[in-house]
């Protein structure tokens, strides 16, 4: 069998299955019960130092030490 037909029967076989399970898992992995927080929370971190700017590093090469 040629290098060519072996890899397309081969991507149109048993590669969609793999590719149909890994999508299922992705998806089943976002939508789980316990990822709600998670994902709120990252949804959510843009607006984390909206109210009042985060503290100054006072170490660092960008530091106002004398």
């Amino acid at each position: 069998m040629e290098t060519y037909s072996f890899l397309r029967q081969f991507a149109d076989s048993w590669m969609l299955l793999f590719m149909m399970i890994l999508f299922l898992g992705v998806v089943g992995f976002a939508f789980r019960p316990g990822s709600r927080k998670v994902q709120s929370e990252a949804a959510n971190s843009i607006f984390r130092n909206e109210r009042k700017p985060a503290a100054e590093a006072t170490t660092g090469p960008n530091s106002k030490e004398a």
